[in-house]
C-alpha cells in the first residue's frame, strides 16, 4: 500500500495521523512536489487524473480524498470501529463533521491564506470573518463535548486536528474559542502521530516565511 503526500499538507497529514492510530505502515510514502508540478506527470495522472494529494494506492485500488481515505483506512484495516463506530448515527455525525472540516473550516483557511502564501495578495478581511464564523460553529460543537462528534475520539477529532494545527502555525488566535482552545490541547495528548503533524506543519510554515 502507497501513499502520496507533501508532508505540509493538512489533508495528508490527517490521513498519517490516522494510519499510526491504527497501527498500519505504509510499504511506501512518496513526497509529490506539487510547487514543481510532480502531480501532473504521467504516471501520477495514472493513479489519480485528479492529480490531488494525498493519494493512496492499495493493491491496484486508487482513492483520493483525505476523508475518504481516512474512513477506508478504518473500516479495512481497523481491529475494531472505535475512530469510525458502525452505529448508524454515530456514522452519520462523524460523517457531518468531517464534511464540515472540509467545506468550511479548512476552506475558510485555504480562502484566507492560499492566495497571500502563493499569490502574494493583500489580506481579504470577508475572507477572515468566515474563519471567524467557522470557528464559531466548531466551539458551538464542542460545548459541553470533550470530542468533537459524540462522546468518543472519532475520525472528525483527527481532522479538525489537522486543521486547527495550521490555523495555530498560520498565528491564527483561537484562544478567544474556549471550547476549542480546551479541545484542542486535549486532542494534540490523544492522537498519535501529534509531533509528525507539528512537524508537518513547521514545513508548512516555511511558505509564511518566504
Amino acid at each position: 500500500m502507497d501513499f502520496y503526500y507533501r508532508p505540509g499538507s493538512a489533508p495528508c497529514r490527517s490521513v498519517l495521523m490516522t494510519a499510526q492510530a491504527l497501527g498500519v505502515e505504509f510499504d511506501k510514502k512518496v513526497v509529490i512536489n506539487t510547487r514543481a508540478g510532480e502531480q501532473l506527470k504521467p504516471e501520477y495522472l495514472k493513479i489519480n487524473p485528479q492529480h490531488t494529494i494525498p493519494t493512496l494506492h492499495d493493491n491496484g485500488f486508487a482513492l483520493w480524498e483525505s476523508r475518504a481515505i481516512m474512513v477506508y483506512l478504518v473500516q479495512k484495516y481497523g481491529k475494531d470501529d472505535k475512530l469510525y463506530p458502525k452505529d448508524v448515527q454515530k456514522q452519520a455525525l462523524i460523517n457531518q463533521r468531517l464534511y464540515f472540516d472540509m467545506g468550511t473550516l479548512y476552506k475558510s483557511f485555504a480562502d484566507y491564506y492560499y492566495p497571500q502564501i502563493f499569490f502574494k495578495k493583500p489580506a481579504d478581511p470577508e475572507s477572515y470573518k468566515k474563519i471567524e464564523v467557522a470557528f464559531e460553529f466548531l466551539n458551538t460543537f464542542l460545548e459541553g463535548q470533550t470530542y468533537s462528534a459524540g462522546e468518543d475520539y472519532s475520525l472528525a477529532d483527527i481532522a479538525f486536528l489537522s486543521t486547527v494545527s495550521t490555523f495555530d502555525v498560520a498565528g491564527f488566535d483561537f484562544k478567544r474559542y474556549s471550547n476549542v482552545a480546551k479541545w484542542y490541547e486535549n486532542a494534540k495528548k490523544l492522537t498519535p502521530g501529534w509531533e509528525a503533524n507539528w512537524a508537518g506543519c513547521l514545513e508548512f510554515r516555511k511558505y509564511f516565511d518566504n
